[in-house]
């Protein structure tokens, strides 16, 4: 599969608008803000990201269970899409599924993530992708954790773990 068959063909020339929320080096909120959504060439894609992260984010693919090196951090901090920086998922959402992929309750901001129905392998599953980018993300299921009941069960090469630094006193 190469590319996202049901994404939006933004351009450069035209880039689509889109709404998310910021998030500082301290995980706080900074606002929402309308961005223009990033669009690149598959060969600036394919210049940034490992052959991993490309292959994932940028194709639709999976990587294996238990390759990544996203376990629950012991510090503070947020998960950022590997391709545009965005804010994804705070690591106090973060829980073990006993599944071998980074597994976290609820999205830092709705707003941050998109939602699109996935058919591929005779399944019927609801695909996660960064709003700001379109990179495929993983998969939503409702056999998570309380509060939300779900599991956004996303491969740990799209994201980026960042701790979160101490608010400066004031």
């Amino acid at each position: 599969m190469t590319g996202l068959p049901w994404a939006r063909r933004a351009t450069a020339a035209d880039p689509a608008r889109v709404r998310i929320v910021v998030f500082g080096d301290d995980g706080e909120r900074v606002g929402e803000k309308t961005l223009d959504k990033i669009v690149k060439t598959d060969a600036a894609w394919r210049r940034q990201l490992s052959p991993a992260a490309y292959r994932v984010a940028r194709q639709a693919g999976t990587e294996r269970p238990y390759s990544g090196d996203h376990e629950k951090p012991d510090t503070p901090g947020l998960y950022r899409c590997v391709c545009c920086d965005t804010a994804l998922f705070d690591a106090a959402t973060q829980f073990h599924s006993g599944t071998g992929w980074p597994s976290f309750w609820a999205p830092i901001a709705a707003n941050n993530v998109s939602e699109h129905v996935d058919r591929s392998f005779g399944m019927r599953r609801t695909e996660i992708t960064c709003t700001r980018c379109d990179a495929h993300l993983g998969h939503v299921f409702n056999d998570g954790p309380p509060p939300t009941r779900l599991r956004y069960c996303m491969n740990a090469v799209a994201l980026r773990f960042v701790p979160t630094t101490a608010p400066s006193p004031a």
